[in-house]
This record gives structure tokens, sequence and C-alpha cells, in this order.
């Protein structure tokens, strides 16, 4: 795997991608309402790319049932406010359009429609971590990478797995994974994922100035972060989510082949297939 910091523009030219959680049943009664949310998401970006013309900016809309790629700066060509804002505008309406079909989606399979129902956050950083890589194998610069989680939902026990093997490859990768949470509780997954990779972790007590927390704390590059005291998480829960029944647990048992995680002893590991009491008499 080729080094992130091995054919860099500079130390101060940014990837950003960005991951936004569409979850509605979150936002059906949070405080900020989705379309202001919204709108400091994209004064954020607009201030990105005003920083350098090198930047390159990328949002990714996590929804109940499905994600997807919603913004590319490196396909806007914009070279002056109007194109900005032209392209900002077709931002928001295709992050509207991709509401409505997760929403469609979401009704078809029949996924609980409640208020704990968690986004797709590991599919979500997949992607962005693809797109990363991409960027890495084409051409021979590139801007020094990181990935922001706008997170509001509750995480979602049944995709442990999945998101922190994301984690791991993020780390490998020496890409960064900010968090700033904007709902009610703090999430553990994204802890970790903040802590493990060397990111910032952040949950701004009024949202209403929330492009003043992503202007201050989120928009500088790796090298200043050098220089600045940022928000450090003080606790940082490394609970894990058993594999059998998807709860976050403090104590529990792990298969010594596979290592997977259970609250409660079996004979036979449902991950492996492996027989406890044949491999260890």
């Amino acid at each position: 795997m080729t080094s992130a910091h091995s054919k860099l523009y500079s130390d101060d030219v940014s990837l950003v991608v960005v991951v936004v959680d569409t979850n509605p049943f979150f936002w059906a009664g949070a405080a900020l309402p989705f379309a202001d949310f919204l709108s400091h998401v994209l004064h954020f970006v607009n201030s990105l790319l005003l920083l350098s013309n090198l930047n390159h900016v990328v949002i990714i809309a996590a929804g109940v049932s499905s994600c997807a790629y919603v913004f590319d700066s490196g396909n806007a060509g914009a070279s002056g406010a109007a194109d900005v804002a032209e392209t900002l505008g077709k931002a928001s309406r295709k992050m509207e359009e991709f509401i409505k079909q997760d929403a469609r989606e979401t009704a078809s399979n029949g996924t609980v429609a409640d208020g704990g129902a968690a986004s797709l956050f590991s599919g979500a950083l997949s992607l962005a971590l693809c797109y990363i890589q991409r960027i890495f194998r084409s051409g021979t610069r590139h801007p020094q990478p990181r990935i922001l989680c706008l997170q509001g939902s509750p995480d979602g026990p049944e995709q442990y797995v999945a998101v922190m093997n994301s984690i791991f490859s993020a780390q490998r990768s020496m890409v960064p994974i900010d968090t700033c949470i904007v709902g009610t509780q703090d999430s553990a997954f994204l802890q970790q994922a903040s802590y493990i990779t060397g990111g910032v972790y952040m949950k701004p007590q009024e949202l209403s100035g929330l492009f003043q927390y992503l202007a201050a704390v989120f928009a500088t590059d790796l090298h200043s972060r050098t220089f600045l005291r940022l928000p450090k998480t003080l606790g940082v829960d490394f609970r894990a989510s058993c594999f059998c029944h998807k709860k976050t647990i403090d104590m529990g048992y792990v298969c010594s082949v596979c290592l997977s995680i259970f609250c409660k002893y079996h004979k036979k590991c449902s991950t492996c297939g492996i027989a406890y009491a044949e491999h260890f008499p």
C-alpha cells in the first residue's frame, strides 16, 4: 500500500470526505432542523474550497438503508463564487433525492422505523476509504486525506465488525477520522475511531453555532493541527458488541480461534464453526 505521506501536494492541502447522517427518524425529533443543519455543512464545505483551490471535498450521505456520494468538488470544476453556489445547490438537491430514495428502500425492505434506527455508517466509511484509496492510486500527487463524520442517530450494534474493520483500515492508511456528534448521545464506535486514527472527537453544546464549530476545529489541515490545542476526548468507550445478539457488553466470551465475541457461553462458535469441547478437551 502506498504511504499517504509519500506524494502530497503540500502539507496544507486537504482531501476531506464528509459523512452526513440523513436518518429521518433522528431528524424528526432533533432540536436543529435538517435543512438548517445541511446549510451549516454546505457553508463549511464552501469554506474548505475557498481556503485553497487544491482542496478536495466529497460528501457521502448515510441513510437508514443505503449510503451514496452526493457531492464531489473534483467533478464540479468551479472557478468562481457563482459556480460554487450553483454546485452546492446541486448537492442540496441531490441530498433531497437521496433521502427520498432511502425512505423508499427502508419502507420496502421492512426496516423498523423508530427513533432508535441506526444509520448505515459502516457502509459510508467503506465508501469514504475506497474513494481515498482511489485518489492514492490516481496520479503522482494527492492532498492530505481525512474523514469527518457528522452523526446524530445512535450506533448500530449490528455494524460493529464492519465499522471496526473500517477503523483499522483507516489507521493503516494513516487517514484520521474526525467526529462531530449532533445528537444527544455519544457514539462509542466513533469515539474509538477518532482515538485509534488520531482524529478529533467533539460534541458541540450549541448546534445553532454548528458552522463555527466546524470552521474552528475541523477546517484545520493536519499540519496546522500540530500547533493547535484541539478538543480531546476525556473518556473513550471501548466496549464491544456481541456477535450473537448485537448488544454492547462489558464482559463476554471470546472465541480463541476467530476472536468473535459473545455475551453467553456457546459450545460452538457461530462465526468460524469451531467446537470448543473438541478443540480444547
